[in-house]
């Protein structure tokens, strides 16, 4: 989820993700919940108790205004996972073992084009599972992306959106307090959710899933014509960002409510 790289492409070890079983039955209530993958029969066969939350993203680089808020999401994700009887290695751990491997095999991402060599990324991975194999008992190796997405408020009466799970109202930011009744409901605004993707210590895929979180776009009430700007406060309400976390990771962790509000 963090800063630094982005690797579009998975490297040697990550062909075949797309081939894990989806594994989430048809929705209760929200029908926008993401079709988590899972690998349970890898996963039985090696639980995974000792993991590492990666500083680097795994699909696309985070927008720049998430990119503060990653560090943060993050630490939100290791207590979730320590209170559901994980071991979280420390982050920094993974990043130092990082470091040294990209001076060792060169930066996989070339900075002029964002390309990835996927040889050297793998080479890197490679190497840094080796390194914390000696000092721990690492299972498992979680990359975790805010990804942002382009979602409307419906037109109804309470003008809701909804995506990967979640169902959220809109925010209004700026000195008035009604929004005009010639508001284009169908403009899209800015959402993101939380992409959760697990390898385990062979480096193999075993799960992938993914919640929604919050709108990131508020709706500007000085504009006389209707318009979104980005909020000033962004990821702020602890109860939204629980919700995407535990929709991101089931049904690797059980979710009582899952799936969200209708």
């Amino acid at each position: 989820m963090r800063r630094l790289h982005t690797f579009c492409r998975y490297g040697i070890f990550f062909v075949g993700a797309a081939l894990l079983g989806a594994c989430s039955g048809t929705p209760t209530y929200n029908p926008t919940v993401f079709p988590a993958s899972i690998d349970q029969a890898r996963l039985d066969a090696h639980p995974m108790k000792t993991v590492v939350i990666t500083h680097v993203n795994l699909g696309s680089q985070s927008r720049n205004y998430l990119e503060k808020e990653a560090p943060r999401i993050d630490a939100q994700v290791t207590e979730y996972l320590r209170d559901n009887g994980f071991t979280v290695l420390p982050q920094r751990e993974f990043e130092q073992h990082w470091n040294t491997a990209v001076r060792a095999f060169g930066n996989p991402v070339d900075p002029t084009s964002g390309k990835v060599n996927t040889k050297t990324f793998a080479q890197i991975m490679h190497r840094v599972r080796d390194e914390l194999a000696e000092s721990s008992n690492i299972d498992g190796f979680i990359f975790t992306d805010l990804v942002e997405v382009q979602e409307s408020f419906s037109g109804g009466m309470k003008h809701l959106a909804r995506w990967d799970g979640v169902t959220r109202a809109p925010t209004m930011q700026g000195p008035g307090d009604g929004v005009s009744a010639s508001f284009d409901w169908s403009m899209m605004a800015a959402m993101v959710s939380l992409k959760v993707t697990i390898y385990d210590a062979e480096l193999k895929p075993v799960f992938h899933g993914r919640g929604g979180i919050d709108a990131t776009d508020a709706i500007d009430s000085r504009s006389t014509k209707g318009r979104y700007i980005r909020r000033r406060n962004i990821l702020e309400n602890e109860s939204n960002i629980m919700e995407g976390i535990q929709l991101a990771f089931y049904p690797l962790i059980a979710m009582e409510d899952w799936p969200g509000n209708p």
